[in-house]
């Protein structure tokens, strides 16, 4: 009777998997792509249309959890959103409120 042969473990190819899963998993999200992730999920949580986010909303959601880099992108991600027609800068210079075009991309 014969022994099964024991299975040899090739560390290097296990490592080359690994490293080739890390690549596929790794993105390259910038901090204007994080603020805008911000105000998409918080658009998404209070989803209608015309849905306003004020300005106590803006601060405890995105002002707070934003972090150097993402505080100077800040400015360039809301005119995209607008831009965009996202969303619209309300009179106050703070408030947000969700445009059709927003509802429609959620």
């Amino acid at each position: 009777m014969r022994r099964p042969k024991k299975k040899v473990y090739d560390y290097k190819k296990t490592l080359r998997d690994n490293e080739r899963q890390k690549k596929v998993v790794k993105k390259d999200i910038t901090p204007k792509d994080e603020v805008k992730e911000m105000f998409y999920n918080w658009f998404r949580k209070n989803r209608k249309i015309g849905q306003i986010m004020t300005k106590q909303d803006v601060v405890t959601q995105i002002l707070t959890k934003l972090d150097s880099k993402q505080n100077k992108a800040l400015e360039v991600a809301m005119n995209e959103l607008q831009e965009s027609g996202f969303m619209e800068m309300q009179s106050d210079g703070v408030s947000l409120k969700l445009c059709e075009k927003g509802f429609d991309s959620l």
